[in-house]
């Protein structure tokens, strides 16, 4: 049994584990190991793990469930905008179907009490999460080509909705 928690920084490593071992299982068939590798290195090393622990109007969850972290889950807040954009939600492929990630999701939902939407860019190619996102409520609303940081080169879908204030 999997509890959702705010994570910490000695929670570092395994989200890295987590985040590594869920791109490799998720983005290899996509972009190829080498790709992979190299957003890995960039996307989830600890450095930016720790960035994002310590981001302003974020939040950092994890799913644990004593023995180790089975997904993980990263939103920040834009008060001008009202919009919680999910940045990762990530769960180990074991862990996939167990709930763990509806759970994250859930709570991802009601971390900031002010928000108005919530957004995230997701793979069109990833097929899985597509579906899993729909059915939680997200419908595409754009498209992106550069999805993550910078000029990645990566299209995304864009998937948002509504929160209930």
């Amino acid at each position: 049994m999997f509890f959702v928690r705010s994570a910490s920084g000695r929670d570092i490593p395994a989200i890295r584990d987590v985040l590594a071992e869920t791109w490799r299982a998720t983005y290899a068939p996509f972009y190829g190991a080498a790709k992979v590798e190299e957003i890995i290195a960039d996307w989830h090393s600890e450095a930016a793990i720790k960035a994002s622990l310590e981001r302003p109007h974020g939040e950092f969850l994890v799913a644990d469930d004593g023995k180790m972290i089975g997904g993980v889950a990263f939103a920040s807040f834009a008060a001008d905008t009202k919009a919680v954009s999910l940045h990762q939600l990530y769960v180990r492929p074991a862990c996939q179907g167990l709930g763990v990630g509806r759970d994250l999701f859930a709570e991802i939902e009601t971390c900031f009490p002010d928000a108005q939407s919530l957004t995230l860019e997701v793979d069109p190619g990833n097929e899985p999460a597509i579906a899993f996102y729909k059915a939680h409520g997200m419908e595409e609303t754009g498209r992106t080509a550069n999805c993550g940081k910078g000029e990645s080169g990566i299209p995304a879908l864009i998937l948002s909705k509504p929160l209930a204030l």
